[in-house]
């Protein structure tokens, strides 16, 4: 049974393992990949309970975290009241149990839990194949933005532009 918790420092070298796989599956279907992450950022992510692992039995499946604001991407709609998913990332060998849908249901309800509007996430433009996944996991494509990278920012970010997604929470 699949179950949502938060990734611990032990989790580390397996989240990173899946990114890598995640970012090998990125090529075979874009130009537009992720170029590795700063394990510093994980870190700091996990100790603010903002990190989670998709655990099947008792090896994780996925990974993905979560932010509770995002001006970078949203600019002022990225200071209200949302929950923002980001590098959503499932090992090859658990692909195809709907894992994303499972995560956007799991993110509803944490919406819900704390009286938010939105859940919201951006992906590379240009990816019809992961927009049409996302627009089929109930978010609304809510156009373009190109953004300035800061060093706050994973290296991917260089290469926008990105896509943003809503889904609206109805209470």
């Amino acid at each position: 049974m699949m179950k949502i918790l938060l990734s611990k420092m032990d989790d580390i070298d397996a989240i990173f393992k899946i990114y890598d796989d995640a970012t090998a599956y990125q090529k075979t279907v874009t130009d537009k990949h992720w170029r590795g992450f700063e394990r510093t950022l994980v870190e700091k992510e996990i100790n603010e309970n903002r990190h989670y692992k998709i655990m099947e039995e008792d090896e994780i499946g996925g990974t993905f975290l979560i932010a509770y604001n995002n001006p970078v991407i949203w600019e002022d709609m990225g200071a209200d009241n949302a929950i923002y998913l980001h590098r959503i990332a499932i090992k090859s060998s658990f692909r195809g149990r709907a894992y994303t849908k499972k995560i956007v249901t799991w993110a509803i309800d944490l919406a819900n839990d704390n009286k938010k509007s939105y859940v919201r996430l951006d992906t590379h433009s240009g990816n019809e194949k992961i927009n049409t996944y996302y627009k089929n996991c109930g978010f609304t494509y809510k156009g373009i933005r190109s953004i300035d990278w800061n060093k706050e920012l994973p290296e991917h970010y260089k290469d926008g532009p990105f896509s943003i997604f809503e889904l609206a929470i109805i209470s």
